[in-house]
């Protein structure tokens, strides 16, 4: 059985899982950045190296290299129906970038099955994390299972070697990749690494991998690895590569629960910052923040407008993922799995007359749920596969002169509201 030896409750702190294997020479591996200036991990293999290849690498049979139609060089906001994307094959080879920049890209994976047995993938140049619209399965990696449902993140740094498996006839995800790493954000911290009393999040809320007995298999196993710019080459180990007896370290994947995001509610308007999850990068000057907006009690305050205020992003570009239709501002224009993209050279605001109709929900708890992600200093593209499924009719929507239709059923709500 794995023992315990130490847990920590965040990415920041250790966690340590080993199995006792008498008369076996492990293989060390340091897993991390150069120079162990950030965050990193010691695995142990039971037998082989992860070097050990038994076929030359090749070219893979696809790529994850965005493409970009003449239209993204023209400023504009787009909304983009990911609902409307097919759902087909797998985690890897279902996505599609849909925004990409620099250091940050967004795409959507709508799998209709597992990876291929004996399949793996790894992320080379960007940590990764999913959002869960719809969905079960497990995440497997070397660190162990992490399983998954709708409405979880799943933080997956650079680097790490998994597989996605459903559990599911099919799951949706959003994607967000970063070449920084994706952690909380660090003034929700104290000098410890726990959270401090007025933190939205708590350190004891993260999942962490459970540790299955290690694979020591021979034979053929494929990992598909993501690097240059979006390009596979498909490498091959002789030997199964969940082949830990431990590891032990702050850098692994988890799952956090968006409902464990505890919305913070005040008198007034709640500005984005309220509702940060998580960071990307050295905030404001450099990566992004990933917010969650989940239900919470509007302003209550006699002269309060719930809804935001006409704003002008300089130094961000602004991309929302909307999980249901309930999102005042946007009410009659989205629907389940729109994203929206404002570039941070234009403003924007609620459309027609949603803030005058969002008087009304003055000091009550909305059904809202969505993901956000403000990114500094980055400027964002449409691709190709994005700009196949927008709203054409998206940039003219400020008009009040536009019909809107109203979202049906009664949407999200937090299980404490």
């Amino acid at each position: 059985m794995a023992m315990i030896v130490r847990k920590g409750t965040l990415p920041s702190t250790p966690h340590t899982e080993f199995y006792a294997i008498p008369n076996v020479l492990a293989r060390e591996e340091i897993h991390g950045s150069y120079g162990f200036s950030g965050a990193w991990s010691r695995k142990l293999h039971v037998r082989f190296y992860p070097t050990e290849q038994v076929k030359p690498p090749r070219k893979g049979e696809f790529d994850l290299v965005p493409e970009f139609p003449a239209e993204a060089d023209v400023l504009q906001p787009y909304h983009i129906f990911t609902g409307r994307i097919p759902f087909e094959g797998d985690a890897l080879s279902s996505r599609k970038p849909i925004v990409h920049g620099p250091r940050t890209s967004i795409s959507v994976s709508k799998p209709t099955k597992s990876m291929p047995n004996d399949t793996f993938f790894r992320n080379g140049e960007r940590h990764e994390v999913y959002f869960v619209q719809d969905g079960e399965g497990v995440a497997r990696s070397e660190y162990g299972d992490l399983k998954f449902r709708k409405d979880v993140y799943v933080a997956i740094p650079k680097g790490t070697t998994y597989r996605i498996d459903l559990t599911s006839p099919k799951a949706w995800f959003l994607l967000v990749e970063s070449i920084y790493p994706i952690t909380f954000a660090p003034h929700y911290l104290n000098k410890e690494g726990q959270a401090t009393l007025m933190s939205p999040v708590v350190e004891t809320e993260i999942e962490t991998p459970e540790l299955p007995p290690f694979k020591d298999a021979r034979g053929e196993f494929a990992i598909d690895v993501k690097h240059s710019g979006g390009k596979i080459t498909r490498i091959t180990l002789g030997h199964h590569p969940f082949d830990l007896a431990g590891w032990e370290g702050a850098l692994y994947p988890f799952v956090f629960d968006i409902k464990s995001h505890h919305g913070i509610a005040r008198e007034i308007h709640t500005a984005p910052p309220m509702h940060q999850t998580f960071q990307s990068g050295n905030v404001p000057h450099s990566g992004f923040s990933l917010c969650s907006f989940v239900p919470v009690m509007a302003g209550w305050h006699p002269r309060e407008v719930p809804a935001p205020y006409a704003h002008f992003n300089v130094d961000s570009d602004e991309l929302m993922f909307f999980c249901n239709a309930f999102y005042g501002a946007r009410e009659g224009v989205i629907e389940e799995g729109s994203f929206t993209f404002h570039p941070g050279a234009t403003p924007h605001s609620p459309q027609g007359n949603a803030a005058q109709r969002s008087l009304a929900a003055r000091g009550k708890v909305q059904a809202r749920l969505a993901v956000m992600l403000d990114t500094y200093f980055e400027s964002m593209r449409i691709t190709t596969q994005g700009f196949a499924y927008r709203d054409p009719a998206y940039v003219l929507s400020w008009s009040e002169n536009v019909t809107r239709v109203q979202p049906a059923g009664e949407g999200w709500e937090s299980p404490s509201a």
